[in-house]
């Protein structure tokens, strides 16, 4: 599914007014190159990772930014990476498990 990076980029880019102080935190990050644009990331995914992402999220945890993203493998299973949104590094990957 493709609509997932296009609601992260929306929502980074969402007039002040509108959004959160954790948004107005992420859009002032990304537009002061902080963080790396979620193309780089989603690059970075595609050349390492088979799979579809389904979700991704720009969030500040503990004072960094971080760029979590769900995907399902060719196998069917979904995981969750978690990448420095400075410098994309994967700090965290893990397969979800089925419920």
């Amino acid at each position: 599914m493709k609509t997932a990076p296009i609601l992260v980029a929306l929502m980074l880019l969402a007039p002040p007014a509108l959004a959160g102080s954790d948004h107005d935190r992420a859009r002032q990050a990304l537009l002061s190159g902080q963080v790396l644009p979620l193309a780089k990331i989603l690059e970075k995914v595609a050349a390492e990772i088979p799979g579809e992402v389904i979700e991704t999220e720009l969030e500040e945890e503990k004072g960094r930014f971080i760029y979590e993203i769900k995907l399902i493998t060719p196998q069917g299973r979904v995981m969750k990476l978690i990448y420095d949104a400075t410098d994309a590094t994967l700090l965290k990957s893990r397969e979800k498990e089925h419920k």
